[in-house]
């Protein structure tokens, strides 16, 4: 009895370090017992009520290497610490987008991409959106003018790519063609893509893939205060961009703060020159506060963005081909409106017919530690405010006005390891109203929604394989009751009115469907060495229609567009199939993915024609739009080559190739219109881009590891597009010329003064027309005098950033 009682008093703790300090989250294991514990926050774990004798400890963890140690157990408290090694991070990255527990890059059988801050800072970009297209193959973007990217992947985009802010669904009026994404791109430091359906762990909204961007957490010692500030200034458009952010730990508390403006005249071209209504002024304002406890961890956070925005229109002189501004609401004529002055085009100053975009965000995600098993939940409150300003007469009365409140609830519990496999249970899902106010245009309904969805993910290793999966049932519904328009007498506009007004019209009759979506994937990594992979993946995604492609029946002022809805529309369905393989060798990174995507009720968007084949204009200079729904296919390949030579450490040699093909498979379409009918809107062309990049090895004065590079981005003839109706037309190919240097500037002790970054876009002023371009088919006229067509993409840019620690 003695014995037995001293053996319950025996403990076993200690500290787990790296190179970086202190790591939480290492798995300790027991081995041939059943016991485990993870290191907490500080880096400590202890075992309670052990027997003496000799135990081995295997210590594991994301990111670094395993280690077993012996120890012999005898006294009350035996104290082990250890420091582990990190793993070659083009190895291991840590993922949290997509799956449901942080996992290995190489482990993972999703196609992941991940990029950083540091390859976000080395390109010329705008806005994120557009740096993340530079750095991950495979994903673009359809553009209206320089300060709106949304996000496409494998040919997929709008409510099919789901954009995340630290875990967070964002939320804001997705739907429309020039709604951009309301993020800071100042304040993110690692984004993460999923190519690919996610609907397992999201639900609807993800068919196409995720893409998480992940804002600043400050890894700094106790008591310490950092920051930085970001100054960029780029030629084209004159922009100016500066960001001030600030970190600081105190015992369990971390807090962040970041401040960010940026503003742009007019972008310019050699054959447009300056292009009228593309000037932006931008403001961010971030804050976060997150503590770390035995229990566990949480965090609350705050953003506010404050957008406004230009759109062009695109019309113009039919001679001179100068821009012109609409000034008349009653007898406009697109085609004899007065030249826009010289003196308009260079200026900061937001032109009267704009946009007004507002997003607030607060959340909290949080996690609970119980042994090895924890919850982490999230939740979150969002809006998202739009005012489209399209009436010169009345310039302080807002076309299109839209409130989108949402709240988003997230659950997820990690169970404790059973026989090998790690497994995790959820529910998560949103709900949200949106409501238009003094608007004249009403493009769409108020309307309510509510999402709700569960699933189970697990994931098992067994030797050289890596298997992981899941199942996922979801739930939306969505209504919205009678909403009339009549007309205001005073100004003669539209506005929203109750059913008894005698000018009312019951323009979106009342609606209220529920959508169900059964979602799931299945995928193995085959590690046929240390360095050769194969990775496959089968999964299923869903997506129900959005508020735009079943409500809407009215004109979006900001797209220049009519949008005709479809009340009968049934939910998307995809099955996809990705097959991988992935050289890590001595001297090179090599991978090669292959991907194909059956899509059942696949909804697009086409031009609407009358009987004669003309064009039905709705509203006179605005384009006609009706949904379609069909079955469609894509198909694709992604090759990446990284060449690192070890005996040349200074060089560096990066190639990526993507090519996705859409097919439309509405075979009363193809039966009647053939070629015209047979390919997908919105399809990227072939693409090409390669870098050669130079890095001092040892430091040259102040500068240290100075680098240089240039690189091609080559994209090809688009000859496979949607022809039905001119809503796409031929665009050639293009080879766009990039460069760049730049270096951190430190002191002779190793004190760094700052980091530049001198870069160039479109070095040799290409004119050019990206087939992902909405501007490329913003033309009145059937012929002009130069030959040319609709607007084209931004001419040669010169970039300079500076950054400086605090």
């Amino acid at each position: 009895m003695s014995l037995s009682v001293m053996a319950q008093k025996l403990s076993l703790k200690g500290l787990v370090n790296s190179q970086n300090g202190p790591v939480e989250n290492i798995t300790v294991k027991i081995v041939g017992f059943n016991r485990s514990t993870r290191s907490d926050s500080t880096g400590h774990y202890q075992f309670n009520h052990l027997s003496s004798g000799n135990y081995d400890l295997v210590f594991s963890g994301i990111g670094y290497q395993s280690k077993r140690v012996k120890v012999t157990l005898q006294r009350d408290t035996a104290i082990i610490n250890t420091e582990l090694l990190s793993l070659s991070s083009n190895l291991n990255d840590v993922v949290i987008t997509g799956v449901n527990r942080a996992t290995e890059l190489r482990k993972s059988p999703v196609p992941i991409a991940v990029i950083s801050r540091k390859s976000i800072d080395q390109n010329v970009n705008t806005n994120l959106i557009e740096a993340i297209v530079k750095g991950v193959p495979g994903v673009t973007a359809v553009t209206t003018g320089p300060n709106v990217s949304k996000p496409f992947i494998r040919g997929l985009g709008y409510n099919r790519v789901l954009t995340l802010y630290d875990g967070l669904r964002q939320e804001g009026q997705q739907w429309g063609d020039e709604h951009g994404i309301e993020v800071d791109e100042y304040a993110i430091t690692r984004a993460e893509v999923v190519k690919g359906p996610a609907s397992l762990t999201y639900g609807s909204d993800a068919l196409a893939g995720v893409i998480n961007m992940i804002p600043y957490t400050p890894n700094i010692r106790n008591g310490e205060l950092k920051g930085d500030f970001t100054a960029n200034y780029q030629s084209n458009n004159g922009m100016f961009g500066s960001s001030i952010g600030f970190a600081y730990h105190k015992n369990d508390w971390k807090y962040t703060f970041r401040a960010t403006g940026k503003t742009a005249h007019n972008y310019k071209n050699k054959i447009d020159g300056l292009v009228y209504g593309t000037a932006f002024r931008e403001y961010n304002l971030s804050a976060g506060a997150r503590v770390d406890k035995t229990w566990g961890s949480s965090k609350t956070a705050i953003t506010y963005y404050d957008n406004l925005m230009e759109i062009p229109d695109g019309s113009r002189d039919s001679i001179s081909r100068k821009f012109t501004r609409q000034v008349l609401d009653d007898g406009d004529d697109i085609k004899n409106r007065p030249v826009v002055p010289e003196s308009d085009l260079n200026s900061y100053a937001i032109n009267p017919l704009h946009q007004h975009i507002q997003h607030f965000r607060f959340y909290n995600t949080s996690q609970f530690k119980f042994g090895t098993s924890d919850l982490n939940i999230l939740i979150g409150g969002q809006q998202s405010v739009r005012r489209e300003y399209n009436h010169p007469t009345l310039p302080g009365q807002a076309g299109l006005y839209v409130v989108l409140n949402t709240f988003n609830y997230d659950f997820k519990y990690n169970l404790p390891d059973f026989a090998g496999i790690e497994s995790t249970l959820g529910i998560n899902g949103m709900y949200q109203g949106n409501r238009s106010k003094a608007a004249t245009d009403f493009p769409i309904p108020d309307y309510d929604l509510f999402d709700v969805g569960a699933f189970y993910f697990a994931k098992k290793s067994m030797g050289k394989i890596d298997i992981s999966g899941g199942l996922r049932l979801d739930r939306r519904n969505i209504k919205w009751d009678d909403f009339y328009v009549g007309t205001d007498v005073k100004t003669g506009f539209g506005k929203q009115v109750s059913a008894t007004d005698a000018t009312g019209e019951l323009q979106f009759p009342s609606f209220n469907k529920n959508y169900y979506g059964l979602s799931g994937s299945l995928g193995f990594t085959y590690n046929l060495s240390e360095k050769l992979l194969i990775k496959a993946n089968i999964a299923r995604g869903y997506r129900a229609p959005n508020i735009t492609e079943i409500g809407s029946n009215g004109l979006d002022p900001g797209a220049h567009i009519v949008y005709l809805g479809n009340r009968t529309f049934k939910p998307e369905f995809n099955l996809q199939e990705d097959i991988g393989i992935i050289a890590y060798l001595k001297d090179a990174d090599i991978s090669m993915e292959l991907f194909n995507n059956n899509i059942q009720n696949y909804i697009y968007q086409s031009r609407l024609t009358d009987a004669d084949g003309n064009p039905v204009v709705i509203v006179p200079g605005n384009l006609t739009y009706q949904y379609q729904q069909s079955k469609a296919r894509l198909y694709g390949a992604e090759v990446a080559l990284n060449l690192h030579p070890v005996t040349i450490k200074w060089l560096n040699f990066n190639t990526s190739l993507a090519y996705t093909v859409g097919l439309n498979q509405n075979q009363e379409l193809l039966t009647k219109y053939g070629r015209e009918a047979k390919y997908l809107p919105f399809i990227p062309p072939l693409q090409v881009r390669t870098e050669i990049k130079a890095t001092a090895q040892k430091p040259i004065g102040i500068f240290a590891q100075p680098y240089i590079k240039i690189d091609a981005a080559f994209f090809g003839d688009q000859d496979k597009f949607y022809a039905l109706d001119n809503t796409e037309t031929f665009t050639p190919g293009y080879t766009l010329i990039n460069g760049g240097i730049g270096s951190t500037l430190k002191s002779r002790k190793g004190k760094t003064f700052c980091d530049i970054f001198l870069q160039a876009d479109n070095i040799f002023n290409v004119a050019y027309q990206s087939n992902l371009n909405r501007l490329k088919y913003f033309e009145y006229y059937n012929q002009s005098p130069n030959g040319r067509s609709g607007i084209y993409n931004m001419g040669r840019n010169f970039s300079f950033k500076v950054i400086v620690p605090i």
